[in-house]
């Protein structure tokens, strides 16, 4: 496995649990919304408020929302594990504004990378792109379709209630970190067999 493959990584739902803002939810609106009300990405329609609203509360929990995240199962023992194998550029739709919090929580939960990139944005090809990105990994089910599609890579889509819809080829459903290891390898091993044949008959 080569050390120039960059893998690019979402942070929120994919190495942080799905469910990291619901308990923060459930007690400022004095709901009780668990993980598989939500069919959809956008959780306002649920909570009831309107966008204004909702950013409002945003500004007001983001940084306490971030640093306690909980990590997604597997996700800190197979990251680690990359670390002397793999470039980890963490591209988020985080404002910059919270780069502090965001890298302290990395710090706090002892979790690998080479680069964290805020873009405060959904839009994440023009950001894989310039970082070379060879592989993604993704909750958000329009940008991992996009992805694929734009910068012809795989992605990883961690499989949740709110991204149940149709995938394109190039996009592979995974249930956890575990599984996503093993696909990885999968696809590096079915690529050296593809690099070595290719040797052979030049």
């Amino acid at each position: 496995m080569a050390t120039t493959q960059r893998f690019g990584i979402d942070i929120d739902g994919t190495i942080t649990s799905p469910s990291t803002f619901l308990p923060h939810i459930n007690k400022s609106f004095n709901l009780q919304i668990n993980l598989n009300d939500m069919k959809e990405f956008d959780i306002v329609p649920l909570i009831g408020i309107t966008e204004k609203e909702f950013w409002k509360w945003m500004d007001e929990n983001e940084p306490s929302i971030y640093l306690d995240a909980p990590l997604a199962s597997f996700a800190k023992k197979v990251l680690n594990s990359w670390k002397h194998v793999f470039d980890l550029i963490y591209i988020s739709a985080r404002r910059e504004l919270h780069f502090d919090v965001t890298r302290q929580w990395f710090t706090k939960n002892s979790v690998y990378f080479n680069q964290i990139d805020l873009i405060g944005s959904h839009d994440k090809i023009s950001t894989v792109k310039k970082h070379q990105i060879s592989l993604f990994f993704e909750d958000k089910h329009d940008n991992a379709c996009d992805i694929s599609e734009e910068c012809d890579i795989p992605v990883i889509l961690f499989n949740t209630p709110y991204n149940q819809q149709p995938i394109p080829k190039n996009v592979i459903r995974v249930e956890d970190w575990q599984e996503a290891e093993k696909w990885v390898n999968h696809w590096f091993d079915k690529k050296e067999i593809v690099e070595e044949f290719s040797k052979l008959v030049r």
